[in-house]
């Protein structure tokens, strides 16, 4: 006589997979600012319980994602320019600090990943794969701040990663962004820290302005990076 033990699936483990479910529909635009998050509607789509479904929301909040409009009433949230533009202040100090460190401290073996990197972004960008795009152009960033060996300057990016990536998202001047990738890459390559940085500043400030203007369109006074 034999059995079979059905596996079940750990409460954290569920929460994990709903939280980076609804993470990434957010960034892709399936769910769109403005647009409800019902527990019992979610949880019947995804096919669990409701449980995880609210502490998936509930870390959502956390994230920046998603906000209570009211107590019972849970969007996602409408990005306005001081959110933009308080985001890339952020990446502006961190990522450039960053670069320069890269510069001086990337192995042969850093720099052949990141041009790995470049290599799949350019099949992506001629494809127009916007997914793609998107997540290799993440990964090539996240490299990047791995390339300065400061732990403590990944764990201050970690918690606004996902925001950032959700409004770049919205930027489709991808022949631009591989350019200017492509640039910030060979001066990292080149081991000069000044010149690393001042591309790193130079590709922070245009993705600002591409990506407030893909947002809040030609009109909207957003105000430049300080």
């Amino acid at each position: 006589m034999s059995s079979t033990t059905t596996k079940i699936e750990p409460l954290g483990a569920v929460r994990e997979r709903v939280l980076a479910s609804l993470r990434q529909e957010i960034i892709a635009g399936s769910l769109r600012p403005g647009d409800r998050l019902v527990e019992r509607e979610l949880a019947d789509r995804l096919g669990v319980s409701r449980v995880p479904v609210r502490e998936a929301i509930r870390a959502l909040v956390a994230e920046g994602f998603v906000h209570f409009e009211t107590p019972r009433r849970t969007v996602v949230r409408r990005l306005a320019p001081h959110d933009v533009q308080e985001l890339f202040e952020l990446r502006e100090a961190l990522e450039v600090y960053a670069a320069g460190l890269a510069a001086a401290r990337a192995t042969p073996e850093d720099l052949a990943q990141v041009q790995e990197l470049l290599d799949l972004a350019a099949t992506a960008t001629e494809a127009g794969d916007a997914e793609v795009i998107t997540d290799v152009n993440s990964r090539l960033h996240d490299r990047i701040v791995a390339m300065a060996g400061n732990s403590l300057l990944t764990e201050a990016l970690e918690p606004v990663a996902g925001r950032l990536r959700w409004m770049t998202r919205r930027n489709e001047e991808w022949p631009q962004l591989l350019v200017e990738h492509r640039e910030l890459y060979e001066a990292i390559a080149s081991g000069d820290p000044a010149r690393a940085r001042a591309h790193a500043l130079a590709h922070v400030r245009t993705n600002y302005r591409s990506t407030v203007r893909h947002l809040f369109g030609d009109t909207e006074d957003t105000g430049e990076l300080a």
